[in-house]
């Protein structure tokens, strides 16, 4: 099969279906080293897709290739319905990128930048309304170069959006960001579904794709190795829970009912592992409520997303 072939395949799949991206048997190679090795991926309109993966696993590749920045190895590739590899301006002008790291104008004022960016696109949204948009408003007159870490991210944010894309590329978003402007930006992130928007990104913060994303793909060494919701990537959803809590004073965990097979650590902290949590708390508090006993540091806790991601990729390393 020919490229074009291939291409206009991919297109036709694109224009029957509801999905903004349609991968088929993607592959990259440089030389000896392949670092894509046959993906085949889908992206829903208006979703928040996360692509997770350690360095070096071929995410960055996969990205700019979808982006059209890159030429691939082989493989049917379709977004909006366009073959990224061949696409021209009026393409792009339907995709949005933020970059890990960029460098707006800085001596340009956040409504001069912004205006500035949506003379490059034939049918931008308003400069007031992409401000209003990502909470800049209030700092429009002040200089791109003086804004914060979160203000600086919202400004990226606010370019990406000017020309009203279809769909946003979002690059580590918050890489180096402290733990409130990471809210901030998140609170922005989200509000790009609302308006429609569907979105790819790309993060090494577990907590940031539990948040953010409606479905989790993970790649290592170039291929994909799980896919799922944040709550079922991995088998999540059916992995055992934890419950702890620390012994009452007088009390020994042989006390504790023997069918919960409990088990005691450090500082009499006790422990067990249950696929029914809800049960065997109840089984807890009945024997605690029959002894006059109080259990008020007991946590039920489930394998944390960054616990099975860490799992799906440690055998995938290069």
């Amino acid at each position: 099969m020919t490229m074009t072939t291939s291409a206009s395949a991919a297109a036709r799949r694109a224009a029957v279906s509801d999905d903004v991206i349609s991968v088929r048997g993607l592959q990259m190679s440089y030389g000896s080293l392949h670092a894509v090795r046959g993906i085949d991926l889908d992206v829903h309109t208006g979703e928040v897709l996360a692509f997770l993966g350690p360095n070096g696993a071929g995410k960055t590749t996969t990205v700019e290739i979808l982006e059209g920045f890159r030429k691939r190895t082989a493989g049917d590739i379709s977004v909006l319905g366009v073959d990224p590899g061949s696409a021209g301006a009026a393409w792009r002008a339907r995709i949005g990128v933020v970059l890990q790291e960029s460098q707006p104008e800085p001596e340009l004022s956040v409504r001069e930048c912004v205006t500035l960016y949506a003379g490059y696109y034939p049918n931008p949204r308003p400069v007031d309304e992409v401000l209003e948009l990502v909470g800049l408003t209030e700092r429009a007159k002040a200089r791109s170069g003086r804004l914060s870490g979160g203000q600086r991210r919202r400004l990226d944010v606010a370019l990406a959006l000017i020309g009203d894309p279809e769909l946003i590329f979002l690059d580590e978003p918050t890489t180096g960001f402290d733990p409130a402007a990471r809210r901030q930006s998140w609170e922005v992130i989200a509000g790009l579904r609302d308006l429609g928007k569907t979105v790819f990104l790309t993060t090494h913060y577990m907590d940031e794709a539990e948040y953010l994303a409606d479905r989790i793909i993970v790649v290592a060494a170039g291929k994909i190795v799980a896919e799922g919701t944040p709550v079922t990537l991995g088998g999540r959803d059916a992995m055992p829970s934890t419950v702890t809590f620390t012994l009452p004073p007088s009390t020994t965990v042989a006390e504790v009912p023997a069918r919960l097979h409990c088990r005691e650590g450090r500082d009499r902290r006790v422990s067990l592992k249950t696929t029914t949590p809800l049960t065997d708390v109840e089984q807890l508090a009945a024997w605690a409520r029959h002894r006059h006993l109080d259990l008020p540091d007991l946590q039920v806790t489930r394998p944390s997303l960054e616990d099975v991601y860490l799992d799906l990729v440690k055998d995938h390393k290069r």
